[in-house]
């Protein structure tokens, strides 16, 4: 029993306060917004560590790899191994939208009046090559110290950590202060997640507070769905991957370390504040570190499983809702390219981190510009169930960047 609980507290304990602060939420209700400080307290503490554990963990994880090849060979399973789960994951969604309608035309006069007062900031028209720039690059050093600008944050530190590996002895003076100061910070995040159980479960009731019963019957039959069909994904293609990645072992390995990200990814609705559980969860599953610190922040930014499906789900929202035929396959690659592609520009922040990939959306299949409140919406009332897969979809996928880097006997 003291073994279970050395091993588990941290867990019971995020689950317990998941669990009183849902009971706090659904009897309170919008009054629960008295406890969004120390929620946002707790958020505040994760977002300014965020940005120096990003670029520290990316640029001495790839610094730290001397053999060439090896460097070569993780990066290129890692974005290998992303894009082909993110395909699985943008077909399945698809799959889930074509065979249920997630509206009926006689809701949009209803839904699109209630929206109309929320569209005049929606006028702007920006390329989407322009789009992308402003998605991957800052014009300004001190903006590269935001966690709104978590890919270009990325970016920059795989470019430093390259740059560091390629200095030579010179670079290894700079590696020794940096994987210091990344120690230092690992350390701040234990300290910060001790707070944790009282934060989030603040958090928690305050979202289930003012969300709970007011969604229109669209957007409900839209969070139903989607949620299911995410639980679903997360115990089936989850299973799957770390049989792929390990057999029976690894299945049994990734289902004991992964509750702790489990429980951080639905409470805070943040890939980016995950990161620090997520990357314990991977190294206790066994995943060699530089891979676990190179494939979980990667993944922060270019790798989410849930928020593909969630590209899928509005786009098939809008072409239900303005009743658009999209069932010839010219239309349905359409969708598969725009759901993939909108998916790099969302960043790893709660409610809000996917504006500017809805307005790719948006932008790419035509939809008129008033849509984006309607999309906001979806993306609010799926994010839990959303990052639930973007943060355990990194550590699956670390399973199978090791499985291809170290060979299938990785985890023995």
């Amino acid at each position: 029993m003291k073994k279970i609980w050395k091993n588990y507290k941290q867990t019971i304990a995020l689950i317990l306060s998941l669990i009183i602060g849902a009971i706090i939420g659904i009897i309170m209700g919008e009054k629960a917004k008295v406890l969004s400080p120390f929620g946002d307290l707790f958020m505040n503490l994760l977002f300014v560590v965020i940005v120096p554990l990003i670029f520290l963990t990316i640029t001495t994880s790839i610094a730290k790899i001397k053999q060439p090849k090896r460097l070569g060979k993780v990066m290129l399973s890692t974005f290998g191994i992303f894009i082909v789960t993110s395909l699985i994951a943008c077909l399945i969604g698809l799959a889930i939208t074509y065979s249920i309608k997630l509206v009926n035309l006689k809701d949009s006069t209803a839904i699109i009046s209630a929206l109309n007062d929320n569209i005049e900031n929606s006028k702007e028209e920006i390329s989407i090559l322009s789009r992308t720039v402003q998605a991957i690059s800052v014009n300004d050093f001190k903006d590269i110290l935001s966690k709104n600008s978590i890919v270009a944050l990325v970016v920059i530190s795989i470019l430093t950590g390259i740059a560091i590996n390629k200095s030579d002895k010179e670079g290894e003076k700079l590696l020794s202060v940096l994987d210091s100061a990344n120690t230092v910070v690992l350390k701040l995040v234990d300290i910060i997640f001790l707070y944790a159980p009282i934060g989030l479960g603040c958090y928690f009731a305050a979202l289930i507070g003012t969300f709970g019963g007011e969604i229109a019957i669209g957007y409900l039959k839209t969070f139903i769905i989607y949620t299911v069909g995410a639980i679903l994904f997360y115990f089936i293609f989850y299973t799957l991957y770390s049989y792929i990645a390990a057999g029976s072992k690894g299945v049994k390995a990734f289902w004991q370390n992964i509750l702790p990200a489990t429980a951080t990814s639905i409470s805070t609705c943040s890939s980016a504040a995950s990161i620090p559980a997520n990357l314990k969860s991977a190294k206790g599953i066994g995943v060699p570190n530089d891979i676990a610190e190179t494939v979980i922040p990667l993944g922060t930014s270019f790798h989410k499983d849930g928020s593909v499906i969630g590209s899928v789900f509005k786009i098939m929202f809008l072409v239900y809702l303005f009743g658009i035929n999209v069932y010839t396959p010219g239309a349905m690659f359409k969708v598969i390219g725009v759901a993939l592609i909108a998916n790099l520009l969302i960043t790893a922040v709660p409610v809000g981190g996917g504006t500017i990939s809805e307005m790719m959306i948006i932008s790419l299949m035509g939809f008129p510009l008033a849509s984006l409140p309607i999309l906001t919406i979806i993306a609010t009332i799926i994010d839990p169930a959303a990052t639930l897969l973007n943060v355990t979809g990194d550590s699956a996928s670390s399973m199978l960047v090791t499985r291809i880097v170290e060979g299938k006997n990785w985890l023995k």
